[in-house]
């Protein structure tokens, strides 16, 4: 039996990235050279490890597998990154995961900001949802990962953003200095089902309201729609304004809520070199 590692990272990137279509930019190879490498290791192993679906399913034996190969793949990595250590800058690629406003709103200049202090590093960014991220970070998913106010933490503040309402730009609250929570009663309120519920709740609660979302939403742009919509109004992080155009306004709050952003590699185990160059270079420069 043969098995490399390139058939093993082909295995994995199809899992993680969701298809032989998807893994193919992953791996910076075709996508015929994913499928030829999955057949390779197929025939080695004498035994099929993937369901060949619209998005492809491990097999039974595919996911005894692949935690073997997550083991074999990852010493590679850990061997690449003791030879990172003794180099003057850090090289390789980092998986970052972070929230869609984090995303639109203070990634852009960090990234633009870290490829020129350390050209050797390549970050590939996830977005996802704030238990997801949490998620992924755990299980080592991911390298890194902006974590919105965490318990504790290894890593450097980035951000901090206060909730706001988000209001068509003709509504009647719209030019008010600062709105109450118990002001919003009187529209239909769209809520979050991502990380910020939690957050609103909390608003919902100091302002002595009960919460009665009309219609609830998970995507960021979808939400942005039907605000535009006249559909209704939600309570957003601050940096949401990244993402809106001139029919939509943020208003502050009297409630006062502030997320923190924290980018922060693993809890547990040692991080990647390039993941702790990147975080105390960032804070240095904060």
């Amino acid at each position: 039996m043969t098995v490399n590692l390139a058939q093993l990272r082909a295995l994995l990137a199809v899992v993680d990235e969701g298809g032989f279509s998807a893994a193919a930019p992953a791996l910076g190879v075709s996508q015929s050279a994913v499928s030829h490498s999955i057949a390779a290791l197929e025939r080695a192993v004498g035994s099929p490890v993937l369901h060949r679906t619209k998005q492809p399913q491990l097999t039974s034996f595919g996911s005894r597998l692949i935690e073997h190969a997550r083991v074999a793949v990852g010493a590679t990595a850990a061997i690449a990154d003791l030879a990172a250590q003794n180099s003057s800058q850090p090289t390789g690629t980092i998986r970052l995961a972070a929230p869609a406003t984090v995303c639109q709103g203070l990634l852009p200049d960090l990234l633009t900001r870290w490829r020129g202090d350390f050209p050797g590093v390549t970050v590939r960014l996830f977005e996802g949802e704030d238990h997801e991220i949490v998620e992924w970070l755990a299980e080592r998913t991911v390298d890194a990962a902006v974590l919105v106010s965490p318990e504790s933490h290894d890593g450097v503040r980035i951000g901090a953003d206060a909730f706001a309402a988000m209001l068509p730009r003709d509504h009647p609250l719209a030019d008010e200095q600062a709105v109450d929570v118990a002001d919003l009663e009187d529209d239909p309120f769209l809520l979050s089902d991502g990380g910020c519920e939690r957050h609103v709740r909390e608003l919902f609660r100091q302002a002595g309201c009960r919460l009665r979302p009309t219609h609830r939403v998970r995507e960021c742009g979808t939400l942005i729609a039907m605000v535009q919509a006249g559909i209704g109004v939600s309570i957003v992080p601050g940096l949401m304004t990244a993402m809106m155009d001139h029919r939509l306004v943020l208003v502050p709050l009297k409630q006062n809520l502030t997320r923190k952003l924290v980018l922060t590699g693993p809890l547990t185990g040692p991080w990647h070199p390039a993941v702790t160059a990147l975080i105390e270079a960032t804070r240095s420069r904060a």
